[in-house]
């Protein structure tokens, strides 16, 4: 199995070309002030050629009681083989290619999540990396952005069920050296399908979707290390590819509105809707940190970007339709888009960190970030009204859209003793936004917003010589303006944390925080938060024999905002209060046995439990068995318990059992 495994191992390697012998760096002189820390290239590897251990195993689930459609949303885990996890480190001896093979991986065979790297070095020579992720990513809660609820109808008008697939990939050549180029590639995708609403005038109507999108990132560059300063240059570009489809079939559709418009039913008996949205571009990116003295160090970044997008909309709808501009009904809708735009994209962010004095240090930040769009559009509407001819709209713009946040922060750090710390600072953000009017106002003019807000930043952080720590953090600001109805505007935030080392085996930690947030304009949103949590980890003998894991927290939510029926067009308040606990417990311990076969046992779970406007309650015990049966591998076997209820939706909850059992091998 062994041989087998480094052949698997080796595989992605068999590409590369064969490389030199390279020279030992002399080391820097005494006096210099390295910023990063050079590897020693003549150190032989002193490390076994395989190293590593290998879970596999089988997963048992029972049938899952309660809706299948919320356990997919929340667990997700199937039964079947599993390769639990895979970490192994092969070092060979003598290979030219590569002196240190790494390979991770978890959870593949069918679990939500899997993960995979494969990672090679040549001292001196190359760095390379390869990872792989896969989601299946499935949100289906019934109740969620729902409002039919009430008429009997479970449908998720928000639905997912896709899988997003992200591979990054990197190679750095001469790693260590003074210049190190690299070249890199990423592509992530999402593909799959889900539930989605055409939006039409006075009505919403629920359909199935198809979702396929991707995008490439290419970028390569180059690294200066040098004793007193750092710089990155990198160029790259970018493409994007996005589409999404809805049909349905000769069934009406009567969509949200549950009460007629004028005397007259809304419904759709058709409907095809699809767009494509495409784009390429490219960046550039430069980075340093310099340490000019020894009492200042500097830094800096900025980024340039420039991308092209195409967007193509197609809308084919019929049924029993309205249009509020001319107060009239029709039967068949036509809608064609076309739009293309341009966006340039700077932005930079310079900063320092100043040691005038032994007890003083001066943090100064600052960035920009600026967005331009300007892009056509052309969109044409065809209506078509029983036993008339038809009518047609076109409409064509030339828009424009454009953002600018920036933001300047100073801290002062204060060592007033060796055990007291003291940080008050100042931040100030501000910004301008305009963009075309929405499409309630008619699609024509603009809209603008200002952003201001100075804020506040205090805190201090207290040590005792060896057993407590308390760190305090606050910011606040009085409020001025702000982009959207939710942004933080006056506000008040901050947060005690406390870590207190009772005993050498015996660790306590006490977080706390708050949030307060109002917006008053354009209406009155406020949003509250509290959270506290207390944990104790005790490990006598390093954890040899037992260890013991316990937390407790407690939060609230408080949120009050006011919005518009897009039905009725009619102002509501949207009201949610949230008081939640959560648990979590964990003991390990063994059990009686002899040299290598000591068995242990782990016991504990998790539990979270919220009253409110959503309640629900959500458990999950679980025991672990391990059984060594020899120096290199140990069975376990595993069970848990997941339970889901609602108090307020019952039908959305779920309960499983599940059981796994696995080998661990040690290489």
């Amino acid at each position: 199995m062994r041989a087998l495994l480094i052949i698997l191992i080796a595989l992605p390697l068999a590409a590369q070309a064969p490389v030199g012998s390279q020279a030992p760096v002399p080391p820097p002189p005494k006096d210099a002030i390295p910023l990063v820390q050079q590897p020693d290239l003549t150190a032989p590897p002193d490390e076994p050629f395989l190293t590593g251990n290998l879970d596999v195993g089988y997963r048992w689930v029972s049938g899952v009681g309660g809706d299948f459609n919320t356990y997919r949303s929340v667990v997700n885990l199937g039964d079947g083989p599993r390769l639990f996890n895979l970490d192994a480190v092969i070092v060979p001896p003598a290979w030219k290619f590569a002196d240190r093979i790494q390979v991770n991986a978890n959870n593949w065979g069918g679990d939500p999540y899997n993960f995979a790297r494969v990672s090679a070095r040549k001292l001196g020579v190359y760095d390379f990396y390869w990872n792989y992720r896969n989601i299946a990513y499935f949100n289906f809660l019934p109740s969620f952005a729902n409002p039919n609820l009430e008429r009997g109808i479970f449908l998720n008008q928000r639905g997912f069920d896709t899988f997003k697939r992200i591979n990054d990939a990197e190679l750095v050549l001469r790693p260590g050296r003074s210049i190190t180029p690299y070249v890199a590639y990423s592509r992530s995708g999402d593909r799959g399908t889900g539930t989605t609403n055409i939006v039409l005038e006075s009505n919403e109507y629920t359909v199935p979707d198809r979702i396929d999108n991707n995008v490439n990132i290419y970028r390569a560059g180059s690294r200066f290390q040098f004793n007193r300063y750092n710089l990155t240059l990198e160029a790259g570009g970018i493409s994007y590819d996005n589409d999404q489809r809805v049909e349905i079939g000769d069934t009406p559709n009567f969509g949200n509105r549950t009460t007629p418009f004028l005397g007259q039913t809304l419904f759709l008996t058709q409907g095809l809707q699809s767009y494509n949205v495409s784009g390429s571009g490219v960046f550039t990116r430069g980075m340093f940190a310099a340490n000019p003295v020894n009492w200042a160090d500097v830094f800096g970044q900025f980024e340039f970007s420039q991308l092209k997008s195409t967007t193509r909309f197609s809308e084919n709808a019929a049924g029993n339709l309205v249009n509020l501009a001319a107060v009239s009904f029709f039967n068949e809708l036509i809608r064609t888009a076309d739009s293309r735009v341009k966006q340039p994209h700077p932005s930079g962010q310079i900063g320092a960190e100043l040691r005038p004095t032994r007890w003083l240090r001066i943090l100064e930040f600052a960035s920009t970030n600026r967005l331009h769009n300007a892009g056509t559009e052309l969109l044409i509407d065809r209506m078509l009204f029983a036993g008339l001819p038809p009518t047609e709209e076109v409409v064509n713009l030339a828009e424009r859209l454009e953002v600018t946040y920036n933001q300047q922060q100073v801290n002062f750090l204060f060592d007033v003793t060796p055990r007291l710390m003291l940080r008050a600072g100042h931040r100030y953000v501000w910004g301008e936004a305009e963009a075309p009017a929405a499409l309630i106002l008619g699609g024509v003019g603009t809209e603008s917003a200002k952003l201001r807000r100075n804020v506040a930043l205090a805190g201090a952080t207290w040590r005792s010589p060896r057993k407590l720590r308390v760190t305090v953090e606050y910011e606040g600001s009085p409020g001025d303006r702000s982009f959207f109805r939710t942004s933080v505007n006056e506000y008040q935030k901050g947060r005690v944390m406390a870590r207190y080392q009772a005993l050498p085996s015996l660790a306590l930690t006490f977080n706390f925080g708050i949030f307060d947030n109002h917006n008053p304009a354009p209406s009155q949103y406020d949003f509250q938060s509290r959270d506290a949590s207390l944990s104790a980890y005790w490990a006598p003998q390093g954890g040899k024999r037992v260890s013991f894991i316990a937390e407790y927290a407690r939060a609230t939510v408080s949120s009050d905002i006011s919005f518009v029926v897009p039905n009725t067009l009619q102002e509501a308040l949207s009201v949610y209060r949230e008081r939640s606990h959560t648990g979590l417990l964990l003991a390990e311990f063994p059990l009686p046995g002899r040299g290598v076969f000591q068995p242990r046992l782990d016991v504990g779970g998790s539990l979270f439990y919220s009253t409110g406007t959503r309640p629900s309650r959500y458990y999950q015990p679980f025991g672990r068995f391990r059984l060594p049966l020899g120096e290199h591998v140990a069975w376990y076997g595993e069970w848990r318990w997941y339970g889901f209820t609602q108090p307020t939706f019952l039908f959305e909850g779920f309960r499983s059992n599940q059981v796994i059992t696995g080998l661990r091998f040690f290489m």
